[in-house]
Parts: structure tokens; sequence; C-alpha cells
């Protein structure tokens, strides 16, 4: 993550706001309608504890903003919030939106480590969702 070139699209998805220390990228893994992770694009840190006060602010300022979004747009019951990092040491968020129809009610998103083979969106459906997030981010 620390030597991404910041793309607007790549293989993993499309990148539905930037900012200086954070882009938020729309997944194209078909795991739940929304899900999107934030990535840290400041100096090299693996937990949200590394960072400054001021840092601090900047990026859960910007996850929420993100998570605000997509209620907004996808109407989940319920939004959660991973920050992980034990497959991939950068600080990240995954948000996940809950709906009615969910793979684990009441209990924590089962999310698996992806590996670029499971069930994609379709691209004309992503880029209409990205679009559509990009203008509530704006």
């Amino acid at each position: 993550m620390c030597d991404s070139t910041r793309p607007d699209v790549d293989a993993y998805g499309i990148r539905i706001k930037a900012t200086d220390l954070t882009d938020a990228v729309l997944q194209r893994a078909r795991v739940q309608p929304g899900y999107t992770v934030v990535i840290w694009r400041g100096r090299h840190v693996n937990e949200p504890t590394e960072l400054s006060d001021d840092e601090a602010s900047l990026y859960w300022r910007d996850v929420l903003a993100a998570a605000r979004a997509l209620i907004e747009y996808y109407k989940p019951i319920k939004m959660n919030y991973e920050t992980l990092g034990n497959s991939l040491p950068h600080l990240h968020t995954h948000l996940i939106p809950r709906y009615k129809e969910d793979p684990a009610p009441g209990r924590p998103f089962p999310l698996l480590p992806l590996d670029g083979s499971e069930p994609q969106v379709p691209q004309r459906q992503l880029q209409e969702d990205a679009e559509a997030l990009r203008a509530l981010l704006a």
C-alpha cells in the first residue's frame, strides 16, 4: 500500500475519494453492496495508535465521511468498521454495510482474505455506484 501510485481505478476497485492522506476505494469484490476500504496514504504506519493526534483526527474524519456517503446511498441497517491489518500490515479500514439479508446476522461479518477469485461486482454497476458516491463525497 505504501508504494501505490494511487490510481483512480485498479484491480481492487474504484477510488471514490482522495485526500492528501487517504483514499477511499469502492471494492470490486462482491462482499456486500458498498464494501469500501479507506487507506492511510501518509507515512507508513501499521496501527492507528502510531498516528499523531492531528493525523488520527484527519484519518477518522475521512473514514466517517466515506461511511456516511455509503449509508446515504446504500441504506444499510448497520455499518461495520474493521481496522485489522493482520494480513496486510498497513493502516486501512474496511467499511462493510450490513443489510437485512445478511450472511451473519448479529455477528461480525465473515470477511475472509481476498485473493481475486471471489465474485466481482459488474463493472457497469461498480462505475454507477462510484459516480454516485463521488458526488456525495464532493
